[in-house]
């Protein structure tokens, strides 16, 4: 049976370099960096002193103050993000809640709560009745469905650097096994704290230019010394092609393919022959969907160390016996 051919019909984002997709759009094609000296804390004792903030976001800019005490920074960026996104897909919800979904993409949740909570109990102050709530990934979707009264498949998904990509990979897979005609694909994520900062600087993940933020994100480059720790949200509603026709909808884009491998390597380096990601983009070539060429992408932490990453088609070689047992 030919599958479904997928489309985006809304978009938002809240970035450290513009909130709104506009002003991100713009903000890109001038070539502006949001990487900076961390002004959230006081990191003049850490071995990384930089990060990409979100430096001018007023959460009751966007929704009521007693909503935006409820929820984790991570929370915020996500349902700013889906607002502008289902604003924008001009989507009827009430008219077919049940057939409208969400899935959440997050890595660490609320854990800069945690983080702020446990220092704060450590002073000698009680545990507020939010604190819980405001720590599960999964709450995130639940006040976009509580705000929009969306009553469709919640997902959230907990899969580190990839939780956004692999978002929009289940969203897909909701719509082609006929559980939903719409779902809205969101990632969100704040972890600038302390205690993150410092447990990512000791395993020599990040990048220790501090002296010249503007080129510490240089993930391609034969220098690189790691990745830098940013937050924000991203969110796009994704229909079916069928329905989106149906109602009228402006198409922003197809959702060509998708794929997901593991390179059953290490919990944090990737496969230093790239053969993850030349597996995960051969898998989505193959896809019915597929016929011509678009892009797929293996999401791996960044690591400083210098490697040759190069795809299969370079580099025969596997990383190790697992990734053989996993080809087969």
């Amino acid at each position: 049976m030919k599958e479904q051919k997928l489309v985006i019909t809304g978009m938002g984002a809240v970035t450290p370099i513009g909130i709104g997709v506009d002003a991100y759009w713009s903000a890109l094609v001038e070539g502006q960096c949001g990487v900076g000296k961390i002004t959230r804390f006081d990191a003049s004792e850490l071995p990384v002193q930089i990060a990409a903030e979100l430096k001018d976001f007023d959460p009751a800019a966007y929704m009521p103050k007693t909503l935006a005490r409820t929820m984790d920074p991570f929370m915020q960026f996500a349902f700013v993000a889906a607002e502008e996104a289902l604003k924008d897909s001009e989507l009827s919800i009430e008219s077919e809640s049940d057939r409208i979904g969400i899935v959440m993409g997050t890595a660490m949740d609320g854990v800069t709560t945690v983080a702020q909570t446990q220092a704060a109990f450590d002073a000698g102050k009680r545990v507020g009745p939010r604190f819980v709530p405001m720590t599960i990934g999964n709450i995130a979707a639940a006040q976009i469905s509580i705000a929009h009264g969306i009553h469709g498949p919640s997902l959230t998904l907990n899969t580190a650097c990839s939780a956004g990509g692999d978002a929009i990979m289940t969203a897909a897979m909701l719509l082609r096994s006929g559980e939903a005609d719409a779902v809205l694909a969101v990632g969100g994520e704040s972890i600038l704290c302390p205690i993150v900062v410092s447990g990512l600087s000791q395993a020599k993940a990040l990048s220790r230019r501090n002296d010249d933020p503007e080129q510490a994100c240089r993930p391609f480059d034969i220098d690189r010394d790691g990745f830098v720790i940013g937050e924000g949200g991203g969110a796009l509603l994704i229909e079916t092609e069928e329905h989106a026709l149906a109602r009228g909808a402006k198409i922003h884009a197809v959702l060509a393919g998708y794929a997901n491998t593991s390179d059953a390597h290490h919990v944090t380096a990737p496969c230093p022959d790239g053969e993850g990601a030349s597996r995960c983009m051969s898998w989505r070539s193959r896809r019915p969907a597929c016929s011509r060429p678009t892009l797929a992408i293996s999401t791996r932490m960044a690591h400083p160390r210098r490697s040759a990453t190069r795809p299969k088609r370079w580099q025969s070689r596997p990383c190790s016996a697992a990734a053989k047992a996993h080809r087969r």
